[in-house]
């Protein structure tokens, strides 16, 4: 089954993540939904990654900010496809969220999209679920 799983950082970006979600559910896309900081839980990050090790088609969404730990820790530690769409609250904000998910190392694909209504039709693209245009 194609699925996309999205991770969070932490709750406080559940709302940022609710856009998501919402888009999903209208297209009756399969969702998971966890919450796991690569900083403070890394372990339970390895865990839900784990999880997902014999499905054959899933897309990570992964929201986190500041310095998004999260995304690289994903890409690094599977092999499905990982799209960074980090939360900010001002251009500032904005800037520093966008350079640390941008900065992976070598052999650590992360995509970034900002937008969250595009993060999810870029993973829709991705599982080659097709979706009318204009309705993501």
């Amino acid at each position: 089954m194609k699925k996309i799983v999205i991770i969070m950082g932490s709750r406080s970006d559940k709302p940022f993540a609710d856009t998501m979600i919402k888009l999903l559910n209208e297209h009756h896309i399969a969702v998971d939904v966890h919450i796991a900081s690569a900083h403070k839980e890394p372990l339970t990050v390895l865990d839900i990654l784990s999880s997902y090790r014999s499905d054959t088609s899933v897309v990570f969404i992964t929201i986190a900010g500041r310095s998004n730990a999260l995304s690289g820790f994903v890409a690094a530690n599977c092999t499905f496809p990982v799209i960074a769409c980090p939360p900010f609250s001002d251009k500032l904000d904005m800037l520093v969220n966008i350079h640390s998910t941008l900065q992976m190392p070598s052999n650590v694909p992360v995509m970034t999209v900002l937008d969250p209504a595009n993060a999810v039709l870029a993973a829709m693209r991705i599982l080659n679920i097709a979706c009318q245009e204009g309705d993501a």
